[in-house]
């Protein structure tokens, strides 16, 4: 279960506030992976981060009964001053992993990111695919109800590109996604609805061709 509840988020800008959603109401369907779609600046990074519980609405509010990953992005939101392996230790240590089973997480981790000798370094040091790609890597060393997706399928060459959409594939057996994309063959492979973000609108389509549709048309009405 996942609702939206009256949900505003605003920023301060130059000449007032920005508001990227206004007494918004939605309820996702239960036990599908869910597709965020919509223009750049629209607001799809932000409700990933309402949804991962690191930003906070203004007011309303999102209730669920399910356990949400971190969002993965391009960011990772790292420590920055400590090594990749000093950061996976201790989101280990937070989430109350045994000892003995944290130097295996950490090898696993390691190897899936494909960073080599950049684990023993400090994160300051990491371009931004390096630390989406540890992030990613990180998130799927747990287990959770949803993953939270920011374009992470675009990061790294193409031999990490395919690992992590083969790791989402096999973790779509258990859990599901919650993924911002603008990749519609991304769209197609791992979401089963689509949520259209425009405006401060959240609309969702059962129908995963008749949202990619109404967001094409969106677009196209846009450049016009």
């Amino acid at each position: 279960m996942i609702h939206v509840e009256q949900l505003t988020k605003s920023f301060q800008v130059k000449n007032g506030r920005h508001y990227v959603f206004k007494d918004v109401d939605l309820r996702f369907p239960e036990g599908v992976n869910i597709g965020i779609i919509g223009p750049n600046g629209g607001g799809k990074s932000t409700f990933l981060r309402l949804l991962g519980g690191i930003d906070y609405p203004d007011s309303g509010r999102i209730r669920s009964t399910k356990s949400f990953s971190w969002p993965l992005g391009l960011k990772g939101g790292f420590v920055k001053h400590m090594t990749g392996r000093q950061n996976c230790r201790m989101i280990c240590n937070i989430y109350g992993l045994p000892r003995e089973l944290i130097r295996s997480k950490l090898d696993q981790i390691k190897q899936m990111s494909g960073i080599g000798k950049y684990f023993e370094e400090p994160v300051k040091y990491y371009s931004s695919g390096m630390s989406g790609r540890l992030g990613f890597a990180l998130s799927m060393a747990f287990e959770f109800d949803y993953f939270l997706i920011d374009e992470i399928t675009s990061v790294g060459d193409s031999n990490f590109k395919k690992i992590a959409k083969e790791t989402l594939v096999a973790k779509a057996k258990r859990s599901h996604v919650v993924m911002v994309t603008h990749s519609m063959n991304d769209l197609r492979r791992f979401c089963d609805v689509v949520v259209l973000l425009a405006k401060g609108d959240l609309r969702v389509y059962q129908d995963l061709e008749e949202g990619i549709k109404a967001y094409e048309s969106a677009n196209n009405r846009k450049k016009k």
